[in-house]
């Protein structure tokens, strides 16, 4: 028990010295907190001080970074500026659009400062208006030197190497700043105006391009050219001439659209409208010299009149396409159909009227070749088969037979009915025959030679025959109803036997019966006078001449109606010694017989 007691004693006394100690580190700590107080206190002001300092010495060296950067700025810009009033040179064409882009695009991040964005504004138009003079003269490169020759019209190509050079500054100036797209943008509308110009320039430039290379293809001389060609041909030929300039005009559109530096649907309409402008004034121009031109003699051009109507007709709805596209409301090719149809219109009448006026010319010496009516009448039909569209439309407008002035109006044909069309060009060339059949025989009425007028109205008859029925050189026989094939053959035959009765009748008849046995040398004598007569007569006034078969067959009618004749007679008369006489006059006469109608 003791020692436990000792122990706890020794404990107690050790608790003691350690509280002890607890005591003094507690104070001695209590001490350095105290102290570490007032140090904290004293150090305070010197550190907020030299925050201070170093916030400022911060500041500072931003302030001096700005400088630096506003200065090497304001040096780049200065140098930028420098290179776009320079303007864009060939090879450096890419470069120059990147640094106007870039300038603009900086706009955008300096809106605040409105001053430094407008400067930059006018500097990007200057770029604008330098690429744009750069777009102008490759252009007018483009559209320059010598015009290409011939008659045929085609298409103008622009060339491919600068349209290639080209493209890069198009797609440049597509995407600058344009009121309708950047509308706060200071340098919009300045922009806008240059491109605008630009693009009217080019449409000149174009235009007048185009006007003058189809002036060089053809399109000045085209009227001078018809004017040397038949009817048809010289029609066919204004066809070619009107279709070339639509060809030249499309492709025209085609370029426009790739070359637009504006390409809203005003711009381009008005852009197009610009450039149709010339080609469309030399097409005015020398659509109205053809109207003249037809009107000064219609009947000499009346198949220049119908094949250039129906050519343009069927142009009307390509050149309608290309008056859309620039939005113009006049239509010069309308007016002119119009002006062709109305001169059409009267065409057959007038013909027909100058075809019957040719029987009352009576006092004039006929001859006995083709009548120029006749020829008239026959190059007028032939043709009429090249231009059947045209030919029915304008008599189904008229009305079946109201081309005889008055004398015979039937009704009023549906255009759209092609059997009746066929049906009323029949009529008409049925009206055209006999008028001219009717002339022909008053014109040889009134011959003052009864014979050689018999020749003329034979000669006639038979050419009028064979061109448009035995042997035409146009499908024209097709239209050719039963009633002209009837009256053709009939007056064929009529001039035929015309022509015998009054050449070779006399002939038979001086050796008709009748007196006695002294009156065969006077019927041998008068019959061989008139055959001198007739042979001389043939021999200054030919007949078929251009028919050598049905010259033939003739000659072989002639010998058949007077050789026979001839033989009774001598036949009859031949006794004592003047048989041998006669029958010698016998063989002369069938040698001159049969070389008569020559």
């Amino acid at each position: 028990m003791d020692d436990e007691a000792a122990d706890i004693e020794l404990l107690e006394q050790h608790l003691i010295k350690t509280s002890n100690i607890s005591q003094r580190m507690t104070s001695i700590l209590t001490s350095f907190d105290t102290r570490l107080i007032k140090l904290e206190k004293s150090i305070l002001p010197l550190h907020k001080s030299t925050q201070s300092l170093t916030k400022l010495a911060e500041n500072i060296e931003a302030t001096l970074q700005s400088i630096d950067k506003l200065a090497s700025d304001q040096e780049g810009v200065a140098a930028e500026e420098a290179l776009i009033l320079r303007g864009p040179r060939p090879n450096e064409v890419d470069n120059y659009i990147a640094t106007v882009e870039r300038l603009n695009a900086s706009i955008a991040f300096n809106s605040s400062d409105l001053r430094a964005a407008k400067e930059t504004a006018r500097i990007v138009e200057a770029g604008v208006k330098k690429m744009c003079s750069l777009y102008t003269k490759f252009t007018g490169e483009g559209s320059s030197g010598t015009p290409p020759g011939g008659n045929a019209i085609t298409p103008l190509p622009f060339p491919t190497a600068l349209l290639r050079t080209l493209q890069p500054i198009i797609d440049a100036l597509r995407r600058m700043p344009q009121p309708s797209t950047h509308p706060s943008h200071p340098g919009a509308k300045a922009i806008y105006q240059t491109l605008k110009e630009t693009q009217k320039a080019y449409a000149d430039i174009r235009g007048n391009w185009a006007k003058k290379c189809i002036e060089s293809m053809g399109g000045r001389r085209i009227i001078d050219r018809v004017e040397t060609l038949d009817g048809v041909t010289a029609g066919r030929e204004v066809g070619l001439w009107v279709n070339g300039i639509i060809a030249v005009a499309g492709v025209e559109y085609d370029l426009m659209l790739q070359m637009s530096l504006l390409t809203t649907t005003g711009a381009v309409q008005s852009t197009y409208s610009t450039l149709l402008a010339p080609i469309g004034s030399l097409f005015t121009t020398t659509l109205s010299l053809l109207i003249n031109l037809v009107k000064g003699n219609l009947n000499k051009h009346a198949f220049l009149a119908l094949a250039a109507y129906e050519e343009l007709s069927n142009a009307r709805k390509a050149w309608g396409d290309i008056q859309s596209r620039a939005g113009r409301n006049e239509n010069e090719l309308k007016e002119t159909l119009v002006a062709l149809r109305g001169i059409c219109l009267r065409s057959f009448p007038e013909f027909l009227l100058d075809v019957r006026g040719a029987g009352t010319k009576t006092n004039v010496e006929l001859g006995s070749g083709i009548h120029d009516v006749t020829s008239m009448v026959v190059t007028y039909l032939q043709q009429i088969p090249q231009v059947m569209d045209a030919v029915g439309t304008a008599l189904v407008t008229l009305g079946d037979g109201m081309w005889k002035m008055g004398e015979g109006a039937g009704k009023v044909l549906d255009k759209s009915d092609q059997d009746d069309e066929r049906l009323i060009i029949e009529h008409f060339v049925y009206d055209v025959v006999t008028a001219l059949l009717a002339s022909l025989n008053s014109l040889a009425t009134a011959s003052k030679k009864p014979a050689q007028g018999a020749i003329f109205h034979f000669n006639n008859v038979a050419f009028l025959r064979t061109k448009l029925l035995l042997d035409p050189e146009t499908p024209i026989d097709d239209l050719l109803g039963k009633p002209t094939q009837d009256a053709l053959n009939s007056n064929y035959r009529t001039a035929k036997a015309t022509y015998f009765d009054v050449n070779f009748s006399p002939l038979v008849q001086a050796l008709g019966d009748g007196g006695g046995r002294r009156d065969v040398k006077e019927k041998m004598t008068r019959f061989f006078d008139a055959l001198d007569e007739a042979s001389d007569r043939h021999r200054v006034s030919k007949v078929l001449m251009d028919d050598e078969e049905g010259k033939e067959m003739l000659q072989e009618e002639v010998v058949r109606l007077v050789v026979p004749a001839l033989k009774r007679f001598c036949d009859k008369n031949i006794q004592g010694s003047k048989g041998a006489s006669k029958c010698k006059n016998f063989t002369s006469l069938q040698d001159k017989t049969a070389n008569a109608p020559t």
